[in-house]
């Protein structure tokens, strides 16, 4: 019988920072190796559930690998990555490089940030050196969610096994959209691949409307980002990007913008964008994204869902979602979309530059007018 494979946790954080714990202050290897023996003992149907890598219990590494390799490469294969923060960035070569804990936290977020749990911690360290506070204002900067701040080791291990929960019912539900995507060859997909372009751009498009809320017939929907109202329009590329003739069929809407100034949907003073979210049946490159701005400087994000595009002078917002082959896969395409959204903090971008395009558009508005 195969070996049940167990989920991979890594804990990054400084070791010999203190922290109160059974009442009296330890270093936080005492409470890391607490952490890891109470996860490992968890079963479940009998079965190893957790395997816990910390690096005071590692064993050695081959010759040609340093610490600092070994640290990543964990972070790499980890599952689920809980990073216990005080503000200390760890050890390094010098004050001008960054922490160890700034390079663990960093890869986690650039390879995968859905596994990646942070967990506040006091008494937060005082030393101000460069590479502290650099690491400080990166943490500031991705606002993860922290809850609430661990004091002593027994809430920091309360904390964690919180955060594994959280963690492993969220890796279940990425496991369970990705399978319902089924094969393009059977099922709706195959349906879907039946229809001709002006059909499928139909199917697409209602789909992505009912993915954001609405069965809006104008393809206009709009949606809560960070508690503003942002107005998305649907749009969908019917095959591959690359074919000219499914592309033409949507062409570079935002050119029209300033004819929405009026519509009910973005007259409201509250309500801003647009932003254009096109959905592609099969998928779209780079290349092909910034050719759709017109102009190459442009920024330009590659996200699990395909790509974010935005204009820094005009303020054009794309939302370009790959491969939606049927309505399962769409949905699970719009829905990565609004993850990324959030969990990199781009929203607060987002928001402003709907902010401002709703300025510039109404600009020319009148200028046509």
């Amino acid at each position: 019988m195969a070996r049940t494979k167990a989920i991979r946790v890594m804990i990054s954080s400084r070791c010999t920072d203190k922290i109160e714990f059974g009442g009296k202050p330890v270093s936080l290897s005492e409470v890391r190796l607490e952490i890891k023996s109470k996860l490992e003992k968890e079963r479940l149907l009998g079965a190893e559930l957790l395997e816990v890598w910390i690096n005071e219990d590692a064993p050695p590494e081959e010759g040609t690998t340093d610490s600092w390799d070994t640290c990543l490469k964990q972070v790499d294969e980890a599952d689920i990555v809980i990073v216990l923060y005080n503000g200390n960035a760890g050890w390094a070569a010098s004050d001008k490089n960054i922490g160890i804990c700034h390079a663990e936290l960093e890869r986690a977020i650039s390879k995968a940030p859905a596994k990646v749990r942070l967990i506040e911690l006091e008494p937060k360290v005082k030393e101000s050196s460069e590479r502290n506070k650099r690491f400080q204002e990166y943490v500031q900067h991705l606002s993860l969610f922290r809850g609430a701040i661990a004091k002593t080791g027994e809430q920091v291990i309360q904390r964690v096994e919180e955060a594994i929960r959280e963690a492993i019912s969220d890796l279940a539900h990425l496991g369970l959209r990705e399978a319902k995507k089924g094969k393009y060859h059977l099922g709706e997909a195959l349906d879907w691949t039946r229809l001709d372009f002006a059909q499928r751009k139909e199917a697409i498009e209602q789909t992505v409307c009912d993915a954001l809320g609405s069965d809006a017939q104008n393809r206009m929907v709009t949606r809560q980002v960070a508690g503003v109202r942002i107005l998305f329009r649907a749009h969908a590329v019917p095959d591959a990007f690359s074919t000219t003739e499914a592309r033409e069929m949507v062409g570079r809407p935002f050119l029209k913008d300033y004819a929405l100034v009026e519509t009910a949907e973005l007259k409201p003073r509250d309500t801003y964008g647009p932003v254009h979210l096109i959905a592609v049946h099969k998928t779209v490159g780079e290349t092909q994204a910034r050719n759709l701005m017109g102009h190459p400087d442009i920024i330009l994000v590659k996200a699990p869902f395909g790509y974010y595009l935005a204009d820094r002078i005009q303020h054009v917002q794309v939302l370009l979602v790959a491969g939606c082959r049927d309505a399962t896969s769409t949905r699970h395409a719009v829905q990565r979309c609004f993850d990324w959204i959030e969990q990199s903090g781009e929203w607060r971008s987002i928001v402003d530059r709907a902010k401002r395009r709703k300025k510039v558009i109404e600009l020319i508005a009148q200028q046509i007018e």
